[in-house]
């Protein structure tokens, strides 16, 4: 009984996991070859880093906040020159100021 079962384990063994390399059986059959044709990729341009116009997130939060400093003192400027005061701006919509 013992042998049996050894003998049942050892031939599902060898079904579900063939050998492979050197002792691979000799019983096995190649498949046989087709001859499919070969299917050309379309040609495709090689992307560049500068070509692309993904950028970090972090680095355009870092801009609008930026710019968003920028707009909010321009205004502070404004406001304050309504009252007379000069806080000394370099530059109004654009144009260099002297005081």
């Amino acid at each position: 009984m013992p042998h049996l079962i050894a003998s049942i384990f050892e031939l599902l063994l060898r079904l579900l996991l063939p050998a492979a390399g050197r002792r691979r059986s000799a019983e096995t059959v190649a498949a046989p070859t087709v001859d499919v044709p070969t299917v050309r990729l379309p040609c495709v341009p090689v992307l560049r880093g500068e070509d692309i116009g993904l950028v970090r997130p972090y680095l355009v939060a870092h801009e609008r906040r930026q710019e968003e400093r920028r707009r909010r003192a321009r205004r502070r400027v404004l406001v304050l020159a309504t009252y007379g005061i000069d806080i000394s701006a370099r530059r109004m919509h654009g144009a260099e100021v002297t005081a």
